[in-house]
């Protein structure tokens, strides 16, 4: 088998290639803006050369193309930010983060490679750039400066959740292969679909860790700490997300699937009990027969798009109420997220750094797949 020699773009943390050097590939080299998530990246990719810096200096980027060059990179994989794109941020027409996708393709025309392959949210398909004083589609862009040099797979878009990933996330993903290849690169044939039930549904169940205190913990929740040590047996990572009580309240009283929204008297209220405006999907409970939402990077936040945990019906003083009135755990997330259980997440990060990366990640067998299904012709 022919060996593929990797350069990661716009790498955060390698969500990506979390499986990568399992499957044959051999990531060279990794370039990331951000100091601390390059750092991270390298304590868990410690034999790939990680260049932190700003792509968009010439500089930095001449420094990736010659180190590209001269370790025989065949294989490009770049995720650019999608803040600017995605729908669950404020989108601006010509947003300035949007234009990375230029030095990405500049990398790319410079190197050469073999196959490349360029990730981002479905609404990059309609998202508008500027390049030589002209508006056109950024799928337009790519091939007009690409498309001499490379094929690209007909179908781009593809979710997660067809791929055995009991999470929805929906991607487009570009997938080039050079012309003097006589090989066609598509998204591999589906597979069954994993809901919640399945991937999270046995796991011990845990209760926040109120923001008023353990004390306070313990009076609402006497079982917190045998749940906590319990949960703690399957993984350190699996351990109870801080949440405020008024979040709580509302949460437990929240069923399955629901929004706290649309509760007759816990909804999320302001200090005057005035109904707080949300969308539909925040302070929202997920569903246990269907695959997670989209996990986002403000996945720790009870307030955020559809993050809470399913919970459990249980009876209390003659009311019905819900258990985990949380966000998933760390450890759920890696699974949602299809990270390997055992990835080696460095020691000094805190919990809001991860949550944030995994959010803003690529679910890891997805790549893998995908990486897969060109492995096999080569």
């Amino acid at each position: 088998m022919k060996k593929l020699r990797g350069l990661s773009l716009f790498s955060n943390v390698g969500i990506a290639e979390a499986y990568l050097e399992s499957i044959g590939v051999d990531m060279k080299i990794a370039n990331e803006y951000i100091p601390q998530r390059a750092h991270f990246y390298q304590d868990v990719y410690q034999s790939t050369h990680m260049i932190c810096g700003d792509i968009r200096d010439d500089a930095i980027r001449t420094q990736i193309v010659e180190e590209a060059i001269e370790r025989n990179v065949n294989f490009v994989m770049a995720t650019p930010p999608c803040q600017g794109m995605s729908m669950a941020g404020n989108r601006f027409e010509f947003d300035i983060r949007n234009e990375l996708i230029y030095y990405a393709v500049d990398v790319i025309k410079r190197i050469k490679p073999e196959y490349a392959l360029i990730e981002n949210v479905p609404t990059i398909l309609k998202t508008k750039i500027a390049f030589n004083g002209i508006i056109m589609l950024i799928p337009e862009y790519l091939k007009m400066e690409l498309g001499d040099l490379y094929t690209f797979n007909e179908e781009s878009l593809v979710k997660a959740m067809d791929y055995a990933i009991p999470q929805m996330r929906e991607r487009n993903i570009f997938l080039l292969v050079r012309k003097d290849k006589n090989i066609k690169w598509y998204f591999p044939p589906k597979e069954r679909v994993v809901t919640l039930e399945e991937a999270i549904g046995n796991l011990p169940s845990l209760d926040p860790l109120l923001r008023e205190g353990l004390d306070f913990t313990l009076e609402k929740f006497p079982d917190f700490i045998r749940k906590k040590e319990k949960a703690a047996e399957i993984s350190p990572w699996h351990k109870p997300p801080i949440h405020s009580w008024k979040q709580v309240e509302w949460m437990m009283h929240t069923p399955t699937g629901k929004s706290a929204i649309y509760n007759d008297v816990y909804y999320p209220q302001k200090e005057n009990g005035e109904h707080v405006v949300a969308h539909h999907n925040h302070y929202r409970r997920m569903t246990w027969d269907k695959p997670s939402r989209t996990i986002t990077q403000n996945n720790g936040v009870i307030s955020s798009l559809a993050c809470v945990h399913p919970g459990r019906p249980y009876i209390k003083d003659n009311e019905t109420l819900y258990s985990d009135p949380r966000v998933l755990s760390i450890y759920e997330i890696l699974i949602v997220s299809s990270l390997p259980l055992d990835w080696p997440i460095p020691a000094w990060a805190n919990e809001n750094l991860i949550r944030k990366v995994i959010g803003e990640g690529i679910p890891s067998k997805l790549i893998k797949v995908i990486v897969e299904q060109l492995i096999k012709q080569l």
